[in-house]
């Protein structure tokens, strides 16, 4: 069974999230972190459950979502991996940060690309791919079937959905990306959006104004 720890890093109040299980070893799916404090908050949640992780992953490469991808990357020997259509929005993070006033340590470059279908494992568990486009180039979800839940960036939020007017955005996409991807999972779905509280799949289907 997958447990999943919840962080809220930086300005942008971006929701990281540490997913593990009974193995110990964990993933790190957008590490927002932006100063020591944030680092620390996150390094030593991973010491004190002798957690082991495994990869880095983005659901997209806006720069408070990777804010924390090297810091993670060098402290703990592991890779990023993202998907290959907003490769080059991770070279524009930081300049994207000098706009808010904010220094911005550049990304890691990733190792690996993730497509949609992809089975992504970790201990005992696994993942499955997304992509849903529509707030950024080569945004992806990960759900999971077993633990009934998905990771879903700033897709889809609790009574809302990500915004579409940044470069690269499309209302369209990411509606017809929210229908087909998102809305046919299972209702019961928990949904752990990129800001935000959870929500699920039936409550936003009933309720989200963007969707109707």
């Amino acid at each position: 069974m997958i447990t999943i720890k919840t962080f809220v890093f930086n300005p942008f109040q971006v929701n990281t999230y540490i997913l593990y299980d009974e193995t110990k070893k964990c993933i790190i799916i957008d590490p927002a972190c932006m100063d020591k404090f944030e680092e620390n908050e996150l390094s030593e949640f991973i010491e004190k459950h002798n957690l082991q992780p495994l990869k880095i992953y983005n659901t997209h490469t806006h720069l408070d979502h990777v804010a924390g991808n090297r810091f993670v990357a060098e402290k703990y020997l592991i890779n990023l991996e993202i998907h290959k259509n907003s490769h080059y929005l991770l070279h524009s993070a930081i300049t994207d940060a000098q706009r808010f006033g904010l220094d911005l340590i550049e990304s890691v470059e990733p190792s690996a690309f993730i497509s949609d279908g992809d089975i992504i494992k970790f201990g005992s568990s696994e993942l499955e791919v997304l992509y849903t486009p529509g707030h950024a180039d080569g945004s992806v979800c990960f759900y999971s079937k077993n633990d009934e839940f998905v990771i879903s960036g700033d897709v889809l939020f609790n009574e809302s959905i990500g915004r579409s007017d940044l470069p690269t955005g499309n209302h369209k996409l990411l509606v017809d990306s929210i229908k087909s991807k998102l809305l046919v999972l299972p209702e019961k779905t928990v949904v752990y959006p990129g800001h935000g509280p959870v929500t699920t799949i039936g409550y936003e289907k009933e309720n989200n104004p963007f969707l109707t």
